[in-house]
């Protein structure tokens, strides 16, 4: 059992510009490329509004 040799990665990549054509990889890349972008804006929006919060007030124990 060995494992994925950069001939069989290559072997992949040339069928699936085969099956797909450059224009649609590019577009498929592109469109994968604006999720991640949206989806780091997104997580970075809401870690900021979490900062800015107010922090919750302590309540003492009862006793």
């Amino acid at each position: 059992m060995e494992g994925i040799s950069l001939a069989k990665l290559l072997i992949v990549g040339a069928l699936i510009v085969l099956l797909f054509g450059t224009k649609k990889l590019r577009t498929l890349g592109g469109d994968l490329g604006s999720a991640i972008k949206g989806f780091k804006k997104a997580m970075n929006d809401d870690n900021a509004a979490a900062a800015e919060a107010k922090p919750a007030e302590k309540i003492a124990p009862k006793e």
